[in-house]
């Protein structure tokens, strides 16, 4: 078993927590313009968005070169953001993309 993903998660965690953290560390921070604080809003979203991205898309194949490959996990990623857009609820959108995966792999998709 690799304990690759859990240095990731730690590494992820340890980049987006200053701009998750700026609310409680720097007071007066909604005084800030709106297009500002939209885009500390957003910086959590887009790494999630970029993980996702480069690990569901881009595999190594034989010979060791990345490569685009299209399988189950797109489709996971793609319910996820359309779950999050929809009910705003960013746990609930994950855990949908998780079992639909899964589901998919039991059926021996992918």
């Amino acid at each position: 078993m690799s304990t690759d993903l859990v240095l990731l998660a730690v590494l992820m965690g340890a980049v987006t927590y200053p701009s998750r953290a700026l609310p409680m560390l720097a007071p007066g921070i909604e005084r800030l313009p709106p297009r500002a604080l939209l885009y500390l809003r957003l910086v959590g979203p887009a790494v999630l968005a970029s993980i996702a991205a480069s690990q569901t898309l881009v595999h190594p194949n034989e010979a060791g070169v990345p490569q685009i490959v299209i399988g189950p996990e797109i489709l996971g990623v793609v319910l996820c953001m359309a779950i999050v857009w929809w009910r705003r609820n960013l746990f609930l959108g994950l855990l949908a993309g998780v079992v639909l995966v899964a589901l998919l792999r039991v059926a021996g998709i992918g």
